[in-house]
C-alpha cells in the first residue's frame, strides 16, 4: 500500500474558535472550511499548508471520540490521514498483514471523503486514517 500523499493531520482542540484564531492570527493561515460531522460528534475546521491540510477537531458531545480523547490525553495531535486510491482494497491488504482495523469498511468523513481508521495498537501508537475522494 503506497499512499498518494498526507491528506491531513488531525488535531483535537477544546475550543474551535480560539484555535482558528491562533492558526489565522499567529501562523498566518486561513481557515477555508468549517463542517460538522454529526455521526462522529465533531466540528472541524480546515487549513491548507502546501498540499497537506490541518484539521482541527472540536467535540460536539463529551461521549464522542474527540471528547473522550481530550478527556484522556488533552488537546493535541489526534491522527494522521493518508490519501489512498481504492480504499476498500487497502483496508483488506492491511488487515491481511495483521493490522487491526477500527473501520472494516469506509464511512463518510468531512469534505466528502470516504474514511477508515486503523487501530493505534497496530500502528506504533499513531491513530492512522485512510482517505479516498470518491467522484460522484
Amino acid at each position: 500500500m503506497i499512499p498518494t500523499h498526507i491528506e491531513h493531520i488531525g488535531i483535537a482542540v477544546k475550543d474551535l474558535e480560539a484555535s482558528i484564531k491562533y492558526y489565522e492570527e499567529i501562523l498566518g493561515m486561513k481557515c477555508y472550511a468549517i463542517e460538522e460531522v454529526k455521526d462522529q460528534k465533531v466540528k472541524t475546521a480546515f487549513f491548507k499548508v502546501g498540499q497537506t491540510k490541518i484539521e482541527l477537531l472540536e467535540s460536539t458531545d463529551p461521549s464522542g471520540p474527540i471528547g473522550k480523547f481530550i478527556e484522556k490525553k488533552g488537546e493535541g495531535m489526534h491522527h494522521i490521514a493518508f490519501a489512498v486510491n481504492e480504499i476498500e482494497d487497502k483496508l483488506q491488504t492491511v488487515k491481511e498483514k495483521g493490522v487491526r482495523l477500527i473501520d472494516e469498511t469506509p464511512r463518510k468523513g468531512a469534505e466528502g471523503l470516504q474514511i477508515a481508521f486503523l487501530h493505534p495498537k497496530s500502528t506504533n501508537g499513531v491513530l492512522t486514517e485512510l482517505c479516498e475522494k470518491k467522484e460522484e
